[in-house]
C-alpha cells in the first residue's frame, strides 16, 4: 500500500502523518514532529477483555504483565533497565478492546525502544516461576481495585448494562481465573491474538516515517494468522433497574446510565457536546447543581465511552448515604431538562469551545499524539486531523443536542448501581 501523507495545518503542531501497511499486515502510522527531541512509540494489539470467555477473562491483562517477566533476549531486570537507563520509560495497559505496549525516549534511542518493544511482543518466555509470582501481584491489584469504590463501581455498572455480551467482563478478570492461568494458556492466547494483521505500530515525535518503517521491518517477524473478530451478540437497552451493594466504605457511590453510541455513530459529535455540557468540568450543569448549589457531592460527572460496536453513557457521584435519592432526583431532573428544553445558543457555543480546547490541550505531548494515532487506526483505519474534528464539533446545533438527549437520556432504560456504607 502506498504511503498516505497528510499535511496538518500550521496552526496545529507542525507534523506530517504517514501510513504504511507491511506485506504481513502490520499497520504502521506515524507523525513526524521535527522540533521535539522525543519519540513516543506504541505497539497496539487489537485484543482485550471482550475477546475473552468466562473462563479466560483476565488473560489479556495477565499476559500484559507477564511479557515483562523475561524474553528470549532479556531478563526481567534487563527489561526494567533497558529504557530507564537512557532516561526513557516503558509501560503497558489493557482495555476492553486493546492492549498497548508503549515507550517514550529521546529520539537518539528510538531504535532501542523499538527493539525492546518488539522483544516483549514477540519473544516472551513465560517462566513458570514468574507466572506463579505474578499471580500474587495481580491478585493484589484486584484487592486494590476493591478498595477503590469510585473506580470499581464502573465495573459493576458495565457488567449490568453489557449483560450477555463479552464487554461485561472486567479487564482485570477474577481471582479464580487468575489463579488458574498457566503457561499453555498464555502461549495459546499469544499465538491466536498477537498476530501481524492484529497489530498497529504508532509513533509520534522526531522520527522520519521511512526510518521508522525500516526499524519495524528489521525487528518484527510476525506472521499473518489472525483468527478474526468473534461474532458478538447485539446489545439491547436495559430496562430501568437498581442494584445496591454494601461495602466497607464511608461514602455512598452512585453510577447510573445506559447503552450509548459507538465511535462510528452519526451521533458521535452531538453526544460529545451533550456530555461536556452535562457533566464535564466545573461549569457543567451537574457540577453547578449537585455540588455548587446543594453541596451533595465532592465528585460528580457524566461520562461517554464510545467503543467499536457500541458504548455507554452514565453519571457518577459520591455522596452521603442520606443524600443518595435526592442526588439521583437532581440527576434525572437535569436529564429530563436536556430532553425537553432546547439549550441556549450561548451555552452551546461555550460548550463547543470547551470541548475543542480540551482536545487541543490534550495533544501537546508526543505520547498523547501517539495514543490518538493508534486508536484512530484501530477504530477507523485512518487518521482524522484536528481541523476536521473541530469542524464536526462546530457543525453541532441546538437541535442535534436535543435529538441525542431524547435518544439517550431515557430514565426507563437507565441502570443504577449504588455502593452503600455497610452498617457497623
Amino acid at each position: 500500500m502506498p504511503n498516505r501523507i497528510h499535511k496538518i495545518p500550521s496552526k496545529e503542531i507542525s507534523a506530517t502523518y504517514q501510513k504504511t501497511v507491511l506485506p504481513n499486515g502490520i499497520r504502521i502510522v506515524s507523525e513526524e514532529i521535527p522540533h521535539v527531541k522525543s519519540v513516543s512509540i506504541g505497539i497496539w494489539i487489537d485484543t482485550g477483555s471482550q475477546n475473552e470467555t468466562e473462563s479466560t477473562n483476565g488473560i489479556s491483562h495477565f499476559l500484559e504483565h507477564m511479557v515483562f517477566k523475561g524474553t528470549e533476549h532479556r531478563s526481567t531486570q534487563q527489561i526494567a533497565r533497558s529504557l530507564e537507563s537512557v532516561g526513557g520509560y516503558l509501560n503497558a495497559f489493557t482495555t476492553k478492546e486493546h492492549t498497548c505496549y508503549y515507550a517514550r525516549v529521546l529520539d537518539e534511542f528510538t531504535e532501542l525502544a523499538v527493539d525492546v518493544l518488539s522483544d516483549l511482543v514477540q519473544f516472551p518466555l513465560f517462566p513458570e516461576k514468574e507466572i506463579e509470582k505474578e499471580k500474587l501481584v495481580v491478585l493484589e491489584e484486584l484487592k486494590n481495585a476493591e478498595d477503590d469504590p469510585d473506580d470499581l463501581i464502573h465495573d459493576y455498572f458495565e457488567t449490568n448494562i453489557y449483560s450477555g455480551h463479552t464487554l461485561r467482563f472486567p479487564v482485570l478478570g477474577s481471582a479464580k481465573n487468575v489463579s488458574l492461568f498457566g503457561r499453555k494458556d498464555l502461549i495459546g492466547y499469544v499465538r491466536d491474538r498477537y498476530t501481524a494483521d492484529n497489530i498497529v505500530v504508532a509513533a509520534a515525535g522526531n522520527i522520519p516515517h521511512e526510518k521508522f518503517v525500516e526499524l519495524i521491518e528489521k525487528y518484527f517477524r510476525l506472521h499473518r494468522k489472525s483468527s478474526g473478530r468473534a461474532v458478538r451478540s447485539k446489545l439491547t437497552r436495559t430496562k430501568k433497574q437498581t442494584q445496591e451493594f454494601e461495602k466497607p466504605i464511608q461514602q455512598a457511590h452512585v453510577c447510573t446510565g445506559t447503552i450509548g453510541f459507538s465511535v462510528h455513530s452519526k451521533n458521535r459529535f452531538p453526544s460529545l457536546v451533550m456530555n461536556t455540557l452535562l457533566g464535564d468540568g466545573m461549569s457543567s450543569r451537574l457540577f453547578q447543581n449537585i455540588r455548587e448549589r446543594y453541596g451533595f457531592a465532592y465528585t460528580v460527572y457524566s461520562f461517554l465511552n464510545m467503543l467499536r460496536d457500541t458504548g455507554s453513557f452514565g453519571v457518577y457521584l459520591g455522596t452521603d448515604k442520606k443524600h443518595v435519592q435526592q442526588s439521583l432526583d437532581l440527576v434525572f431532573a437535569e436529564l429530563h431538562s436536556l430532553r425537553t428544553k432546547p439549550i441556549s445558543k450561548a451555552e452551546l457555543q461555550r460548550t463547543k469551545a470547551q470541548l475543542k480546547g480540551s482536545m487541543l490541550l490534550g495533544l501537546e505531548s508526543t505520547s498523547a499524539r501517539m495514543m490518538r494515532l493508534g486508536t484512530g487506526e484501530l477504530y477507523f483505519g485512518e487518521f482524522t486531523d484536528l481541523e476536521t474534528i473541530s469542524k464536526e464539533i462546530d457543525s453541532v446545533n441546538v437541535g442535534d443536542v436535543t435529538d441525542v438527549a431524547q435518544l439517550l437520556l431515557k430514565e426507563d432504560s437507565f441502570s443504577t448501581i449504588i455502593f452503600s456504607p455497610a452498617a457497623n
